[in-house]
């Protein structure tokens, strides 16, 4: 698993009939600052994934790749590498809150 932030999404007016009807977000991985560690920072990689939570544009997101991502009932039987898990509140590193949904950041 890993924290993301919602860039994007994706139009794909053409699909397999199984995906039909999923929300695609483009997302970008954010990892803890290596230097400081009391922020987290982009990695700088996209990634597209399913969405069966509705995260919204600039909303940070728990995402499941792999194999792991087609063991939620939702997305069982798709053909996917990686699902929106979770909607973040909160990331405590060492007992410091280094980010939080109800600040700007």
């Amino acid at each position: 698993m890993f924290v993301a932030k919602v860039t994007g999404s994706v139009v794909a007016t053409q699909k397999v009939a199984s995906m039909t009807g999923h929300k695609l977000l483009v997302v970008e991985p954010y990892r803890v600052d290596d230097k400081s560690r009391d922020s987290l920072v982009p990695t700088g990689r996209t990634f597209v994934v399913v969405d069966t939570l509705g995260a919204g544009l600039g909303e940070m997101v728990l995402i499941c790749q792999g194999s792991s991502a087609r063991l939620t009932p939702e997305t069982e039987k798709l053909p996917i590498d990686a699902v929106v898990i979770g909607l973040i509140d909160q990331v405590d590193i060492r007992g410091k809150t280094i980010f939080s949904s109800r600040d700007d950041s």
